[in-house]
């Protein structure tokens, strides 16, 4: 059981965390590419949404996952509990709730992960949305 209880605290948690980062990192560098990006050097706006939305699906991904992926932890540490009250034969309290603590431990690292993905993705689909208009405005295309 020791097994499951650390694939849920470091392997579920863990990758919870690193997706995390690698999302925050996306984000701030979008963030600074369209702080200094020259329309000039487009000719479409095809290339130019594409180079708006580079790696922009990561956080999205990430937003769109992570609620799954801590659901999976709770899952493992429920059936954790339930393994060890089975095994032990004793309804032993501390048992019961350590594993599902560290059930809902998951979940919430989930929510955690995915709730401000959302936000970022939002805000920088918003600013690729402002370029984009202000792109059209200064080569007078439309739609």
């Amino acid at each position: 059981m020791d097994l499951l209880k650390n694939a849920v605290e470091y392997g579920i948690i863990g990758m919870l965390i690193a997706l995390s980062i690698w999302s925050v990192a996306v984000a701030v560098e979008r963030w600074l590419y369209y702080r200094r990006v020259d329309l000039s050097q487009f000719t479409d706006i095809q290339t130019f949404e594409m180079a708006l939305t580079k790696r922009l699906v990561i956080i999205g991904t990430v937003a769109a996952n992570a609620p799954y992926i801590g659901l999976l932890g709770t899952v493992l540490g429920i059936m954790m509990t339930f393994h060890t009250m089975g095994t032990s034969g004793t309804m032993a309290v501390n048992t019961i709730m350590i594993g599902l603590s560290l059930a809902l431990k998951a979940t919430a690292v989930g929510l955690l992960v995915a709730i401000p993905c959302v936000v970022m993705n939002n805000i920088l689909r918003r600013r690729v949305t402002e370029l984009l208009t202000i792109y059209k405005v200064q080569h007078g295309t439309r739609g």
